[in-house]
């Protein structure tokens, strides 16, 4: 639906673009990078100031990315369904829209990698630079899973309803009985799809409305945060609903806690829908958002490059000061830090997406019967998901050496996927 569009849930569209924003302020905040002795190097803030741990409570915003990417996956294949089109299309189209700016980012970065290697950088501080960078391609192989299982999990939604993220729910729970009990880490895995897909469920019901009927949302958020803090009180469960440094908190893999606080989260989000929607009333207000909006895969995708430009840049020549984290100095220079990286990232997002604009347009809709190859879209897919898990757990350059085999999966995925968008030539007729 276009951006513009008086149809268009508007206030989805800010809640997206919030959360986007907030995860951005959250890892420049928590990420600090110093340069010391001619080496750049950094640490979590989480690791050296404890009650940090509850400033995650207000940055762990995920969960308002899934469910917002539920509803928008909703909206999207219902409509191309009911127009009696195929899935491979669908889930084609949706997956480029995602997979071409990630392959400019990751191609880019990659690039990078490979000429810091070839010209003797340090492999220590490669190694850092390369999983800095990648730490936050977390989020793709999961979401675009959930993408592909769309048609079947919202066909479960149409069949069952908010019984399908409660089954969700009893099963993330089983799993983590599993991790804490009998040590079955593997298991874990598991909950990747059980939780965020949980929070991707409640999107459908936030679409057809069977979860914002009445006081609904404020039941979700009540049963939520009760939950929450019960497993908080008396489970095993840490307080951190962020991952990093030396805490692994509930998101590694997601836990029922994780599940309890996006429930309080989204139901208190679902609830001020009224509110938000007469707030974006106005057009000039939806016209800016629209904007950004269009900007906001690029900022998620490219928000920690501005943090090594100032590390490599500002740093050496001493123009940026270095306190130590938790200091006040450090909380001081906060504002005047973001405003730097805000600078730089805004100039880049805006070359971006020039560079990009053309590149989308590939992803055009082809007419309706069109023939297609599934198996290739999903040979594709299971070749770029784990190649963007891999990465974002080892990095681009792990032990200072650019990490050939995963992204060649990856570019080998994204190709099977752009393929699997061509018409199948058909067999010449045999004249007998």
């Amino acid at each position: 639906m276009p951006l513009r569009s008086p149809d268009r849930n508007h206030y989805a569209d800010l809640l997206r673009v919030a959360a986007i924003c907030a995860v951005v302020l959250g890892h420049w905040l928590l990420t600090d990078v110093t340069y010391r002795n001619g080496r750049v190097s950094g640490q979590d803030a989480l690791d050296v100031v404890g009650w940090g741990r509850w400033i995650t409570l207000l940055f762990q915003v995920m969960p308002v990315v899934f469910l917002v990417g539920g509803y928008a996956n909703a909206v999207s294949w219902t409509g191309h369904r009911d127009r009696g089109e195929g899935w491979a299309d669908w889930v084609r189209r949706r997956a480029l829209r995602l997979l071409w700016p990630t392959a400019v980012y990751v191609g880019t970065v990659a690039l990078a990698a490979a000429a810091a290697w070839a010209g003797g950088a340090d492999p220590g501080e490669l190694a850092q630079a390369g999983w800095y960078l990648a730490l936050h391609l977390w989020f793709l192989p999961v979401y675009l899973l959930l993408i592909a299982l769309t048609p079947a999990l919202h066909a479960a939604h149409t069949r069952w309803g908010l019984a399908v993220p409660a089954a969700m729910a009893v099963g993330a729970a089983l799993v983590d009985v599993a991790i804490l009990g009998p040590r079955l880490p593997l298991v874990g895995f598991a909950n990747y799809l059980l939780v965020w897909g949980a929070m991707h469920q409640w999107g459908f019901a936030w679409h057809d409305g069977s979860l914002t009927r009445g006081r609904r949302p404020l039941g979700l958020a009540l049963a939520g945060a009760l939950l929450l803090v019960g497993l908080l009180t008396w489970g095993p469960f840490p307080v951190d609903m962020v991952g990093a440094g030396l805490h692994a908190g509930n998101t590694t893999p997601p836990s029922i806690a994780l599940l309890a606080f996006a429930a309080a989260q989204c139901g208190l989000l679902l609830a001020a829908e009224p509110a938000g929607r007469r707030l974006l009333a106005a057009a000039p207000r939806r016209d800016r958002l629209a904007r950004l909006n269009r900007a906001a895969m690029t900022v998620y995708l490219w928000h920690p490059v501005p943090v090594l430009l100032v590390a490599v840049t500002l740093y050496p020549v001493g123009l940026a000061p270095q306190p130590s984290v938790g200091s006040w100095q450090w909380f001081a220079l906060r504002p005047a830090w973001f405003a730097v990286l805000t600078a730089l990232l805004v100039a880049l997002v805006a070359v971006l997406q020039r560079v990009q604009r053309p590149l989308l347009t590939l992803t055009a809709r082809s007419a309706p019967g069109t023939n297609r190859s599934p198996a290739l879209l999903l040979g594709g897919l299971a070749a770029v998901l784990p190649a963007l898990a891999w990465l974002a757990v080892n990095g681009f350059a792990p032990s200072g050496r650019p990490a050939a085999l995963a992204l060649a999966a990856f570019a080998c995925g994204f190709a099977l996927v752009l393929r699997s968008g061509r018409r199948a030539t058909a067999p010449p007729h045999r004249r007998w």
